[in-house]
């Protein structure tokens, strides 16, 4: 087991939301804790203490307190959580390493219970640390979370230190304590001994643990916010007696907008401002907000922040810009002590347009129409537009928030807000930056389930290149990172907000097509060739109708009708024609969408709002999805009313129609995707590994690339198919390697290697197709008379078959984790640029999509009748690489250039892997930023 005490008392401080939406810190313990920790177990009635210790006595809190600010010691940790410096509860593990026993137990219904002390079984199996815990929470706080918080936290320093398992001793009559560890979502089992029950715990991080992480912080979440997006209580501080400040206009829109319920301003110049009551601070308020929206001078929002904490308010909205990093700092620390939420600074606002609230607690222009899309954005601007596009298309809005600079509320927590609200059904963001992406990919993908998401991807242009020189990094931009997480999450990235409103529109008010293939139905021909070329460029296919569907067309159609795909239902068709047309489509059960392109003309009564109507009456609209291009249309998108009350999206231009239906046929493709598992992988070494990293950065304390024996050891942890190979320092070595290694041609490849060397093959320093001693040993002299001052060895290889040269690698993202790169490799795979990427830890789904998206998929799958390569093997490759780089947050980045796949194996023929001295962070802990 590998222990890191000598970090207890460095790790530093972190916050995170109890049940009821409260904060609490999460720190270690620390000597100077003795008094608060004394205080807990005094507060504690006699029924309590029984429970925590088997007996009443406190000469065993005491024994607690003592043991838990008691000097570092190997294999014990102790957790405290407290609120405005109270401590509310404790968590410890002890393996017993340091010769001490600890007692266990957790929270109970009235109380923390105890277990009996005893010395700890550490690796009583194989692969197997064990350690024994205990959790106490102070009386009166109990269901509201504490305890499981803390041993949340408990597990992941846990495992951070090596431990595997814990064991916890509870009274059997302590049926909370048993329902806690059932609820944690780890694999917990029970034996039972008399009056006593023994619980053991595992500490897997899976799949199941993260998902009940996920419930209790959702729940926690959506109570944090309520104060923020339903409260019963505001005051707009800084609202100004003048018109033309923000706090006035907020304090307007609040009014205006018919907020319902308490309202006040905060200004002591004023009595009144608006119609609305004015008192001089927040302390002399007759009730105590539950959100206070600060438009206050910079300088003056850390001493506002206090005041308001002070008095109780649960959440802040700053709209002020221009804090320093010391205003900043003060800010997030006021709010933390005082359990605030806040959203911004540096904001447009929040509103809420549920009708029993109507918050709108913005400065934008109008107030926005209510509806059913959730946005949030970074950009104030941004979100003006998004308001009113929305708006004017009645889709409306459910709640808004304008994010900012994001100190606390982000992207993540209005997703989790959207899914619980009941009212939003679309959830439109424009984020900037990304807290943790990790988290917010694994919500991300629970609410795409239950409705779209849609994102404008910003920053594409961003280079975002790392400065290693590796085959994967030069791959690796941060565009193709956020590519992948949202095509994995399955999240609709749009590039515009134009394209990004076209899209909501479809979404919302069509069904999703069952797949890509589209007719086109038009009344200009040329329309019609416009639309087609749209639909191709968007990966929409237009397939040729089959006889029997041309024929019933042309009945319903006028005379010299064209009945391919676009359908050139001429200028002379009439509403009931068209309208025949769009049903017989629309039941036809060869496409997936209908797209109608029309334009007014003179020839026939039937004018371009005449058809459009024709189609909003069609019987089989609500089958597929239908939309509409107008090119006479002045607004580049707008919702059309149907008669049965729904509506239809009309575009003014075939190419926006044709990215929304794009979007929508991804999306529905998404959702009839099975979820996706990472499968268990056999033949893993993790621990192994480890020891590999930590020797090497041990020698190397500033990281680098691994020599080739170390870096084979390395993947030979995780059962990499490599070549087979040897390594010489001398011209007789390599002679006799090359014998050793000779294949049935007799052929042989010798590299150089020497520290930092990436690209061997630019550096000319690769010889092929080496045959006999003398090739040899010729060789191996040019490479040392080139290379000699530089050189530590050379690799012999035997000559590999032939078959398809793939790349495969991995870059440690230090915002998004592991990005597995695949594709094309060989010394063109930069040229070609023919990579594919996703997120790790990969599903099997994510494989698969790895390899069928490069262009060179079909040398994979068996083009021109030639074998298949071996595609499970390449499944493996890639799910042991992502293995890899999720167990080692050392390892920055790894390059496999080739990888040979033929129908028979794959194998790495070249691997280079770089590490780096990082610690591994959990991303799955609740905390807040």
């Amino acid at each position: 087991m590998t222990t890191h005490d000598h970090d207890v008392l460095d790790r530093p401080p972190v916050h995170a939301l109890l049940a009821d939406g409260t904060t609490v810190c999460i720190r270690p313990v620390r000597p100077g804790d003795h008094e608060r920790l004394r205080d807990l177990y005094e507060r504690m009635s006699p029924e309590n203490l029984r429970l925590r210790f088997f007996t009443v006595s406190h000469r065993s809190a005491a024994t607690a307190v003592d043991r838990a600010c008691g000097p570092a010691r190997p294999g014990y940790r102790a957790l405290l959580a407290e609120t405005r410096g109270r401590a509310i509860g404790l968590a410890e593990y002890d393996t017993g390493g340091g010769g001490n026993t600890t007692g266990t137990g957790t929270e109970t219904g009235t109380a923390a219970t105890a277990a009996t002390a005893g010395t700890a079984d550490t690796a009583d199996t194989a692969g197997t640390v064990t350690a024994e815990m205990s959790v106490a929470v102070a009386d009166g706080l109990h269901h509201r979370g504490v305890g499981t918080l803390l041993v949340e936290h408990l597990v992941s320093a846990a495992r951070a230190d090596g431990i595997t398992t814990f064991t916890a001793d509870a009274l059997c009559e302590n049926h909370e304590v048993l329902k806690l560890f059932a609820d944690l979502g780890l694999r917990t089992t029970r034996r039972f001994d008399g009056p006593e029950v023994r619980c053991t715990v595992r500490l897997d991080q899976d799949d199941a643990y993260l998902s009940a992480v996920e419930e209790r912080g959702r729940a926690a979440d959506v109570a944090s916010l309520r104060p923020l997006f339903r409260p019963e209580v505001v005051a707009v501080v800084g609202a100004g007696r003048r018109p033309g400040s923000v706090g006035r206009a907020i304090l307007h829109h609040l009014k205006t907008g018919g907020f319902t319920r308490r309202l006040f301003a905060v200004n002591p110049a004023a009595h009144a401002i608006l119609g609305v009551p004015c008192h001089p601070s927040v302390a002399a308020l007759p009730r105590t907000p539950d959100l206070a929206v600060l438009a206050v001078p910079a300088a003056a929002v850390p001493a506002t922040a206090e005041e308001c904490g002070k008095a109780g308010v649960r959440a802040l909205l700053v709209v002020t810009a221009g804090l320093d990093a010391g205003r900043a700092r003060a800010l997030r620390d006021t709010c933390r002590v005082y359990g605030m939420r806040l959203v911004g600074p540096n904001c447009l606002g929040v509103c809420d347009t549920d009708p029993e609230v109507r918050l709108d607690a913005t400065f934008a222009a109008a107030h926005p129409r209510p509806g059913t899309a959730g946005v949030a954005v970074q950009s104030g601007g941004v979100g003006i537009a998004l308001l009113d596009g929305l708006s004017r298309l009645g889709i409306g809005v459910s709640s808004f928030a304008s994010l900012g600079d994001k100190y606390d509320v982000s992207g993540n927590d209005m997703l989790q807000w959207w899914e619980s609200d009941g009212r939003t059904d679309l959830a439109l963001l424009h984020l900037e930056s990304f807290g943790n992406p990790r988290a917010f990919s694994r919500t991300a993908r629970r609410v795409t389930r239950r409705m779209p998401v849609l994102t404008v991807d910003a920053g594409r242009t961003e280079a975002g290149r790392r400065a290693a020189a590796s085959h994967t990094a030069a791959a690796a931009t941060r565009t193709m990172t956020r590519q992948a997480l949202f095509t994995q999450a399955g999240i609709t990235a749009t590039h515009s907000i134009g394209e990004l409103l076209a899209t909501a529109a479809l979404l919302h008010s069509q069904p999703l097509p069952e797949g890509t293939r589209v007719a086109v139905v038009t009344n200009a021909g040329g329309a019609g060739v416009l639309a087609a070329d749209a639909c191709a460029e968007a990966g929409l296919e237009l397939p040729p109708p089959t006889p029997e569907l041309a024929g019933d067309l042309r009945t319903v159609l006028p005379a010299g009708a064209a009945v391919g795909n676009p359908v050139d239902a001429t200028a002379a068709v009439t509403e009931e024609q068209l309208g025949r047309c769009a049903d017989r489509l629309l039941h036809y059960g060869g496409i997936d969408a209908v797209l109608v392109v029309l334009v007014p003309t003179a020839v026939a009564e039937a004018t371009g709002d005449v058809l459009v109507r024709a189609l909003t009456r069609a019987p089989g609209r609500r089958l597929r999805p239908v939309a509409v291009v107008r090119l006479e249309q002045d607004v580049p998108v707008t919702l059309l009313p149907a008669a049965d009350g729904t509506t239809l999206p009309a575009y003014a231009e075939p190419q926006a129609a044709a990215r929304a239906l794009a979007h929508a046929a991804r999306r529905s493709a998404w959702l009839a995707r099975p979820l996706g598992t990472v499968p268990d992988l056999d033949g893993i070494a993790t621990a192994r590994a480890h020891e590999i990293a930590d020797t090497y950065l041990a020698t190397h304390p500033e990281g680098g690339w691994l020599d080739p024996r170390t870096c084979a050891r390395l993947l030979d942890c995780y059962g990499i198919p490599q070549i087979a190979w040897a390594w010489a320092e001398t011209e007789q070595d390599a002679v006799l390697a090359a014998r050793r290694l000779r294949g049935p041609d007799g052929r042989v490849v010798m590299k150089a290697h020497w520290p930092g060397l990436v690209h061997k093959t630019e550096q000319h320093a690769v010889h092929l197709d080496l045959q006999g001693d003398a090739q040899v040993q010729a060789a191996f002299r040019d490479l040392d008379t080139r290379f000699g001052h530089l050189m530590t060895g050379v690799i012999v290889q035997p000559l590999a078959a032939r078959g398809t040269e793939l790349f495969a690698g991995v870059v440690q993202d230090e915002v998004f984790g592991p990005l597995v790169l695949f594709g094309l490799g060989g010394t063109a795979t930069e040229v070609l640029a023919d990579h594919a990427a996703r997120l790790s830890p990969l599903t099997d789904t994510d494989v698969h999509d790895l390899i069928t998206a490069p262009r060179c998929a079909p040398l994979l799958l068996g083009a021109h009748g030639s074998r298949p390569a071996d595609l499970a093997g390449l499944e493996q490759l890639l799910l042991r690489l992502s293995r890899m780089a999720g167990d080692l947050p050392q390892l920055a980045e790894a390059d496999f250039n080739p990888v040979l796949a033929t129908p028979a194996a794959v194998t790495v023929l070249d691997a280079r892997v770089r590490l780096l001295p990082r610690r591994a962070q959990d991303f799955y802990l609740r905390r807040l930023r």
